[in-house]
């Protein structure tokens, strides 16, 4: 790709994998902890080689990847995909989770289903305002 030499930054990596879309995201997502090489954490700084395994977790989806090529420049997504390989231990994990969240109620749905109504509102609103009665 665009590298000569056997190693790269992870940050650069990350980025020029498209896990991320600015290299500054990338900086702060392996800062954050949230990228470990071979293990352990990571710093932005580095260095991954061909071969590593590389653990990702963006929001609630993670990544398990073994390096196959190096590159410091973003390219095409189809270039991109040649830079790694997901285990697929890892991509099951990830379709099955998904899965879960797809099927799952919408966030605040309440027990009867649906929006809360102008009723409920205003029962919850009474109840807060005099926690007693």
């Amino acid at each position: 790709m665009g590298v000569d030499a056997e190693r790269v930054r992870i940050d650069k990596w990350l980025w020029a994998a498209r896990f991320t879309k600015t290299r500054s995201l990338a900086t702060e997502l392996v800062s954050a902890g949230r990228v470990e090489v071979n293990g352990a954490r990571a710093k932005p700084s580095k260095d991954v080689r061909v071969g590593d395994l590389v653990h990702v977790t963006i929001g609630q989806a993670t990544w398990e990847v073994a390096v196959r090529g190096l590159s410091d420049r973003r390219g095409s997504a189809a270039a991109a995909q040649l830079l790694y390989e997901e285990s697929v231990e890892s991509r099951e994990r990830r379709e099955a989770a998904s899965e879960l969240r797809r099927m799952a109620p919408p966030p605040g749905a309440v027990e009867r289903g649906g929006r809360p109504t102008k009723r409920d509102r205003r029962r919850r609103e009474a109840a807060r305002r005099n926690p007693l009665d």
